[in-house]
C-alpha cells in the first residue's frame, strides 16, 4: 500500500506509523505569479498519477521475485525547498522499502516517463536487494584491507582508518552493476506500468556524465541509456 508522506529525511529512521496519504505539496510560488503555480500544481498531480500506476506494479514485481522482502512500498516526499533534484531508495526499522522523492526532482521530470523510470528504478534497488549486497561487499572491503594492515604490524589508528577505507572501497566495487541492474528492471517495471522507459530514460541527458571513472558510483549516462533499450527492446 502506498503512502505520499511529505517528510524531511532526518527524521526517517525514527518514523514508525505514518499519517494518512496527503497530495504532497506544490513549491510556494510568488503572490500573482499563476505560470508557475499552475507548473507546480500540474507537477503534483502528475507525481500522484505515477504513485498510483507504478507502486502497484512495483509491489507485484517485488512479490514474483519470491525473495524474503517486505514489498509494502511507501512513497515519501521531501517538501524542503530549493533542494538539487534527487531521489533514492533505504528501508525504515522494521524493513519497509521506503522510495523517496524531493520537490526539486518532481518539479524538474518533462514528462510522467521521466517520473515512471526513475520510480521503477528506485524501487528495483529494494527488489535486487542492493543495500544488502552492498552492506556485504563493505563489510567485506573492511575486514580484508584492516586485515592486511594489520598484519603489517600497524597500530590501531592506520588499522581503523583502513577499515573506513575497506568498507568505501567494498561499497563501490558493484555499484554501477547495481545501477545497471536497477536500470533493467526499471524499464521493465515503467514499460509494465504503462510508460515508455526509453523516453524516460532520456532524464539521463540532463545529467552531468560521471563517465567510467574506477570506483565511481555510477556508469556512463550513455551505457545507461543502452541498457535501457535493451532492455524495452527484449519486452
Amino acid at each position: 500500500m502506498k503512502r505520499l508522506v511529505p517528510l524531511i529525511f532526518t527524521l526517517l529512521a525514527a518514523c514508525a506509523e505514518v499519517p494518512q496519504p496527503v497530495i504532497p505539496p506544490a513549491p510556494k510560488a510568488p503572490e500573482g505569479n499563476s505560470a508557475i503555480q499552475q507548473q507546480a500544481a500540474r507537477a503534483a498531480r502528475q507525481f500522484v498519477q505515477v504513485v498510483e500506476t507504478v507502486e502497484p506494479i512495483a509491489e507485484r514485481e517485488c512479490r514474483n521475485a519470491r525473495v524474503r522482502i517486505n514489498c509494502d512500498f511507501q512513497i515519501v516526499v521531501d517538501d524542503r525547498p530549493d533542494q538539487a533534484p534527487n531521489a533514492f531508495q533505504t528501508v525504515d526499522q522494521f524493513g519497509r522499502p521506503i522510495l523517496a522523492f524531493n520537490l526539486g526532482l518532481i518539479t524538474s521530470v518533462r514528462n510522467a516517463d521521466e517520473l515512471a523510470f526513475i520510480m521503477g528504478h528506485e524501487a528495483a534497488h529494494h527488489i535486487l536487494k542492493h543495500l544488502d549486497r552492498a552492506q556485504e561487499t563493505a563489510t567485506y572491503g573492511a575486514v580484508v584491507l584492516s586485515g592486511i594492515v594489520a598484519l603489517g604490524g600497524a597500530d590501531a589508528e592506520t588499522v581503523k582508518n583502513a577499515e573506513q577505507l575497506g568498507a568505501a572501497i567494498g561499497a563501490r566495487t558493484f555499484s554501477k552493476d547495481f545501477e545497471l541492474e536497477a536500470d533493467r528492471l526499471g524499464t521493465v517495471i515503467a514499460a509494465k506500468a504503462g510508460y515508455d522507459p526509453v523516453r524516460g530514460s532520456l532524464f539521463f541527458t540532463r545529467l552531468p556524465d560521471p563517465g567510467n571513472e574506477f570506483l565511481g558510483t555510477h556508469p556512463p549516462n550513455a551505457q545507461r541509456r543502452q541498457t535501457v533499450k535493451d532492455a524495452a527492446a527484449a519486452l
